[in-house]
Parts: C-alpha cells; sequence; structure tokens
C-alpha cells in the first residue's frame, strides 16, 4: 500500500533552467502583463464612460476585457515570482483556488467566444432585427449563463481533486496548477478525475467551439449568397477574420495544451505554449477587437483626452 502524504504546499517547475534566459523571459512576462492589464483595462474605462458604446456587441467586449485582466493575473503574477525564487512553492490551498479560477475564466472566455459569434450572425444576418433580438435583457442572460455554468463547472473540477490523496513526489510537472499534473500526483483511483476532464470538458470546450464556427460559418455563407457591395462585403469578411483569429488561437493552444504530448520534448514546448495561452491571446484580444475599430478609436481618443485636459 502506498504512503499518503499530508499535503502542505506542492513544488512548480520552473519554465527554464537556463539562468541566463530567466531575467529575459521575466521581462518578456512582464512586458506582456503590463500590456495586458493596460489595454484591457482601457478598454473597461472607455466601454463604462462612453454612452456611444452602449450596445450589445461593447457589453460583452467589456466582459472579454474583464475576464482577459483576471485570467492573466491568475497565472502570470506567480510564474514571475518564481523565476528568481530558490524555493517554488504554492500552498495546497492557493493551489486549488488556482486551479478553480484558471478553469472558471478559461470556460467562461470559450463561451463568451461562442456568445460573441452569436452576436455578429445576428447583426450581420438580421441587422433590422438585431435590437429587438440582442436586447439588454437578453445580454445580461447570455453573459450570466456564461459565468455561471463556468463557476461550477471550475468547482467540479476543483472540489474532485482537493479530495485526492497525494502519494507520489509532490512537484509538479508545470508552472501552475493544472488537474492533469496533480493527478500525475495522485493516489488511488482518479478514473473519474480523468472520466471528467474527457467528457465534461471536452463537452464544454467542442460545444462552444463548434457554436463558434457554425457562427461565422453561416455569416460568411450569408455574406457571399447576398448581393452586397463589395465594400460592405470586405468590411465584414474582415472584421469576421479577425474575430476568428483570436478563436483559432485560443482553442489551437487550448489543443496543444491538454492533447497528451508523444515526448518529453512535447511536454516541455507545451509549458510554452501554455504562456503563450495565457498571456498572449489576453493581450491579442484588445487589439484585434478595438484597435481596426473606428467608434473604440474615438472614444478612446475622447476619454483619455477629458482626462490629460483635466489633469493638465
Amino acid at each position: 500500500m502506498e504512503n499518503v502524504t499530508t499535503v502542505n504546499e506542492f513544488l512548480l517547475q520552473e519554465l527554464t533552467s537556463n539562468q541566463e534566459l530567466q531575467p529575459i523571459i521575466f521581462m518578456i512576462l512582464l512586458i506582456m502583463y503590463v500590456i495586458d492589464l493596460f489595454g484591457n483595462g482601457s478598454i473597461l474605462v472607455v466601454i463604462i464612460s462612453e454612452p456611444r458604446l452602449y450596445s450589445p456587441m461593447y457589453f460583452f467586449l467589456g466582459n472579454l476585457s474583464c475576464l482577459d485582466i483576471c485570467y492573466s493575473s491568475v497565472t502570470l503574477p506567480i510564474l514571475m515570482a518564481n523565476i528568481f525564487s530558490t524555493h517554488k512553492a504554492i500552498s495546497f490551498l492557493s493551489c486549488i483556488s488556482q486551479l478553480h479560477f484558471f478553469h472558471f475564466l478559461g470556460c467562461t472566455e470559450s463561451l463568451l467566444l461562442a456568445v460573441m459569434g452569436f452576436d455578429r450572425f445576428v447583426a450581420i444576418c438580421y441587422p433590422l432585427r438585431y435590437t429587438v433580438i440582442m436586447n439588454l435583457r437578453v445580454c445580461i442572460l447570455l453573459a450570466s449563463v456564461a459565468w455561471t455554468t463556468s463557476f461550477f463547472y471550475a468547482l467540479m473540477h476543483s472540489v474532485m481533486t482537493a479530495r485526492l490523496n497525494f502519494c507520489h513526489s509532490l512537484k509538479l510537472n508545470y508552472f501552475f496548477c493544472d488537474v492533469k499534473p496533480l493527478l500525475e500526483l495522485a493516489c488511488g483511483d482518479i478514473r473519474l478525475n480523468q472520466w471528467l476532464i474527457f467528457i465534461v470538458t471536452g463537452s464544454l470546450s467542442m460545444a462552444a467551439c463548434l457554436l463558434t464556427l457554425l457562427s461565422y460559418f453561416y455569416i460568411i455563407i450569408f455574406l457571399l449568397l447576398k448581393n452586397r457591395s463589395c465594400r460592405m462585403l470586405h468590411k465584414a469578411l474582415s472584421t469576421c477574420a479577425s474575430h476568428f483569429m483570436v478563436v483559432s488561437l485560443f482553442y489551437g493552444t487550448v489543443g496543444l495544451t491538454y492533447i497528451p504530448p508523444a515526448s518529453a520534448t512535447s511536454v516541455s514546448q507545451g509549458r510554452y505554449v501554455a504562456v503563450i495561452h495565457t498571456t498572449v491571446t489576453s493581450v491579442l484580444n484588445p487589439l484585434i477587437y478595438t484597435l481596426r475599430n473606428k467608434e473604440v478609436k474615438l472614444a478612446l481618443r475622447g476619454v483619455f483626452g477629458r482626462k490629460w485636459r483635466l489633469s493638465a
């Protein structure tokens, strides 16, 4: 019978063992984190401050910006602190909390991307009925369903993982707490946890991904079949393409992170893919969704221009 270890903390693995690369990685992560906070924070300020942006699209974009700030904050501060730390440890409670919020926010983002895809589908394919279909009540309901569903989904994983006994080494083969690395350290029957990952996580992610792709597929078919001007067609397709890039990056990195690796090299590469998943997607969301949008750019100039004049 295996010895069960009383767990007070887990030891996190460093991102790289190369001492010369650590300061460089730290600076890159810090710059990305600051850009993430500033970019998504600016969007939140503008959406809240500007009445002209009180529309379903910007309501969901505000949700996404808030989510991205929290999503990167779950992993990046601990990762940066551990780069120069000799004792790369995280307490058991902090580990389970990190796991919970990582899955909570990740699931919420996938559902929000699906909702935003549906919003664009209604706006482009049914423009005359858009304000009726996507009224404030419906928007709040869709956002609430996304956040609430994700919370209980993450709670399932955190509770089921916290109840496990750990009898192997307490050093995680990862740079933050996630379900799969923790299951590798658990003893006893973990089949239920594995089935939950396979069935619940797989079903939620696949359903959200398919609904998102389906929305953009119908948009493209509608635009190609509908007799519209080339200018309007190009603008709509360009917008859909940029949104589709966000979706592809998000689900692409999720797939590379959670598909079982074939070798030790794949495991090492998977860590860097996970870093991209938690940082780059959060940084790109405000850039892709707003920098090409004239309304947001005008609102940004207006809000920050007023603040600059007031401070002067």
